[in-house]
């Protein structure tokens, strides 16, 4: 069995249907990953996305059974068991969080709802009394990584406000912050009025960051525009009272799996670095990973 990487996020890594870890340089540390969309189905279609064979589409019906069967043997063989020894590389042997992410987006999954209940459970039940063995650590977080576009159902919203009660947290996608900038980089025609407006129900129902991938497209790094865009919108919620936790920005780490992908590339650090301060200079944290 191989030792786990940033690099590689298989989600077969485990041979589980649902349940996968991965080392995640975000994170620092091993993120167990919930995948509702092994279809390799999402509503949005970014071009930097490494899922094989993506297509539109939502969640499958998830096997509620075989999701907290699939799960609580990982946590228990990740607490007990030698995962952590002989998978995981030295310096990154701990658990970082639970993160529904995936092949598509979690939230199009009709028992979304179910989901956190059931994550709700299986950590309270995992967190065992004093003497009884090792327990999951108090500050586990359970993270939903959304595009944000279907935030607004009642279910979902309920969701995030369960999340919030277990320490919760959201990493909400914006890569553009113009129509134009989302449709190139995320081929979505979302409204950005619509984002606004979703960004706002997630930050008001758990704590929100925003995740952005800044890259080059055609050997050409994102505009000044593109950089104005996303400073302009995130300035305007700051303004009007919206509490973001802060930003994740990050770069290319792994292959595209698209048809863009021969026109994808990384960029310098120092690139990332730069805009990294202009988004500071607005009164937020950012958290850079080139």
């Amino acid at each position: 069995m191989s030792i786990l990487n940033v690099i590689d996020h298989d989600r077969n890594s485990a041979a589980l249907r649902y349940v996968y870890p991965v080392v995640s340089r975000r994170a620092g540390g091993v993120s167990v990953g919930i995948n509702l969309n092994p279809n390799n189905a999402c509503n949005w279609r970014c071009i930097y996305c490494q899922v094989p064979g993506l297509t539109r589409g939502s969640a499958p019906p998830v096997d509620m059974a075989l999701l907290e069967a699939e799960l609580r043997a990982f946590l228990t063989e990740l607490l007990h068991g030698d995962f952590m020894q002989t998978r995981v590389p030295e310096g990154a042997r701990r658990i970082n969080d639970i993160a529904l992410s995936g092949n598509g987006e979690p939230t199009s999954a009709a028992e979304f709802l179910q989901v956190i209940r059931l994550l709700a459970r299986v950590r309270r039940e995992l967190s065992l009394r004093p003497g009884s063995g090792q327990a999951l650590p108090d500050t586990l977080k359970t993270v939903l990584i959304t595009n944000g576009s279907l935030l607004h159902r009642d279910d979902v919203k309920l969701g995030l406000r369960e999340m919030a009660e277990i320490g919760g947290e959201v990493w909400f996608k914006l890569d553009r912050a113009s129509e134009a900038g989302m449709l190139r980089v995320n081929d979505t025609h979302a409204r950005i009025g619509k984002v606004r407006e979703n960004l706002i129900l997630s930050i008001a129902s758990c704590p929100t960051w925003l995740q952005t991938c800044w890259f080059a497209l055609d050997n050409e790094p994102p505009s000044r525009q593109d950089e104005d865009d996303y400073l302009n919108f995130v300035a305007e919620l700051l303004r009007d009272g919206y509490a973001l936790q802060g930003v994740l920005l990050y770069g290319l780490a792994r292959p595209s799996q698209q048809a863009e992908a021969p026109r994808l590339s990384a960029l310098p650090a120092s690139t990332l670095e730069a805009f990294a301060e202009r988004i500071t200079s607005l009164g937020l944290p950012v958290k850079v990973s080139a």
